[in-house]
């Protein structure tokens, strides 16, 4: 999937593609064939940075029933012959998700589409998943002859058969199916999912990796068998160290995160990072200088797990550093460091977004940072990032951030923030948001009688009820 073109932020589309609770407002504002073009734009051009941990779904379901709009744009995207062409979830995953949700407000229209990819289109198992939290049962069982067409009754269709039913996210369609009387289709699955538990058990009995007696030399070479093939296993056979080295294995070790081949330099500086070594931080600092690329990384991620003081103050340190250490000593002082070094926060988390936009993978701890210090002066950065990112998550975290360092939040972000696409936002609005403002009281009530929305969110919301607020719900 190519990374999605975003919009300015002051634009209709931009706030929509950000999924901000502005864009809601905005929308219902606008002449309503704008709205719909604009929302039609990002359900069918997915806007999000990592669309698995990112939510727009519910989001732009809930504009299309407040625009009344049709589905005829998500019809003609799903069954374009583009989709035989691109077999990628991304293409088609947020519009599938998006009728899910309306199926479930009651649009039947969105339930017919769902039936309809499911039978024919190249997503169709993620199709089967919405419609199995949202179909009857008589709507499942019309799908059993089309989906099982899919696999010809061959070994290599059988195995597939098979791979499906075991990794099928939602089973009840599956489970539906095996009690069918017909022999091609009952039977065919009870026989897939036996060979799905069979296959389970054969991985059990072929266990790959360190014995019980291994050396510590035997874990670094496993280390390094597995990077020659393309594979990281520093992680599992840090775990490995853990339980084979010994007092007098240290400096087998230590030569090993100095200067060994990379995949035994790897995994020797996970474990002695997490064992605290006291010469594990120089070390660190020596591979991210000579280390290969792959390297420094382990060593850089090696650092960020480090507990205890030292890690902190090494930080106070290389927080000046304009490499990957240096932003992971930030982040390091960020989630772990005092009032004293709100100073050094404060200007990491400025220089990042000056030199790497709102976007930066490293103000994610930065913006936790500030709220967690209490930076009040961090504000006017935040208020940026809130504004600018695409990213709803950290968009999320950076309202938690201006919850506990910006005075006008309750009345200001946290208002808008009650139309979020992203529930723990909303969550944080109902805590904070102003109920002076006529729109958070008729916001609260929807979200509370909205049986889409998520419990935590609906729970923030009635803990509003008495002297804040009366809700009638």
């Amino acid at each position: 999937m190519f990374d999605p073109v975003i919009a300015p932020s002051g634009t209709l589309l931009g706030l929509l593609q950000r999924g901000r609770g502005d864009g809601t407002l905005h929308a219902l504002a606008a002449p309503r064939a704008e709205a719909l073009a604009a929302l039609n734009h990002c359900v069918l051009g997915d806007p999000r940075q990592d669309w698995r941990v990112e939510n727009r779904s519910l989001y732009y379901a809930r504009l299309y029933l407040d625009l009344h709009g049709g589905l005829e744009e998500i019809e003609e995207h799903l069954f374009d012959v583009e989709d035989q062409l691109d077999t990628e979830e991304s293409r088609t995953g947020l519009a599938l998700a998006v009728l899910g949700h309306l199926a479930s407000y009651g649009r039947h229209d969105a339930l017919l589409l769902l039936r309809r990819y499911a039978a024919v289109g190249t997503s169709w198992a993620w199709a089967l998943d919405e419609l199995a939290l949202r179909d009857d049962d008589a709507g499942l069982r019309t799908l059993a002859g089309p989906v099982l067409a899919r696999f010809p009754a061959t070994p290599e269709g059988e195995a597939a058969l098979a791979a499906a039913v075991r990794d099928a996210y939602e089973p009840r369609p599956w489970r539906l199916w095996a009690e069918d009387p017909r022999e091609t289709v009952g039977a065919r699955i009870r026989a897939a999912r036996e060979q799905g538990s069979f296959d389970r058990w054969q991985r059990q009995l072929r266990p790959t990796g360190p014995r019980p007696g291994w050396s510590v030399r035997a874990v670094l070479d496993w280390a390094q068998e597995g990077h020659e093939r393309g594979t990281d296993l520093s992680g599992p056979a840090a775990r490995c160290l853990v339980a084979v080295a010994a007092p007098e294995d240290r400096a087998t070790l230590l030569d090993a995160a100095a200067g060994g081949p990379d995949g035994a330099r790897r995994a020797a500086l996970h474990y002695l990072a997490e064992a605290q070594d006291p010469d594990v931080l120089d070390l660190v600092e020596r591979a991210v200088a000579d280390g290969s690329h792959g390297v420094a990384e382990a060593a850089v991620a090696a650092y960020q797990r480090m507990p205890g003081e030292a890690a902190v103050d090494r930080a106070r340190r290389w927080i000046h550093r304009h490499d990957a250490l240096g932003a992971a000593a930030a982040g390091t002082l960020a989630c772990r460091g005092g009032t004293q070094d709100s100073p050094l926060v404060l200007g990491a988390l400025r220089e990042t977004v000056r030199t790497q936009g709102p976007d930066a993978p490293a103000l994610y701890p930065l913006v936790d940072g500030a709220g967690r210090l209490g930076i009040v002066c961090a504000a006017a950065v935040l208020r940026h990032v809130y504004r600018e990112t695409a990213s709803s998550q950290l968009r999320g975290r950076t309202a938690t951030a201006l919850a506990a360092t910006d005075p006008s939040f309750a009345t200001g972000f946290a208002v808008e923030c009650l139309w979020d696409c992203e529930e723990t936002t909303r969550e944080l609005a109902a805590l904070h948001a102003e109920t002076g403002d006529a729109r958070v009281a008729d916001r609260l009530r929807r979200l509370a009688a909205d049986p889409a929305e998520e419990a935590e969110v609906q729970t923030a919301v009635r803990n509003r009820i008495g002297p804040d607020l009366d809700l009638q719900v």
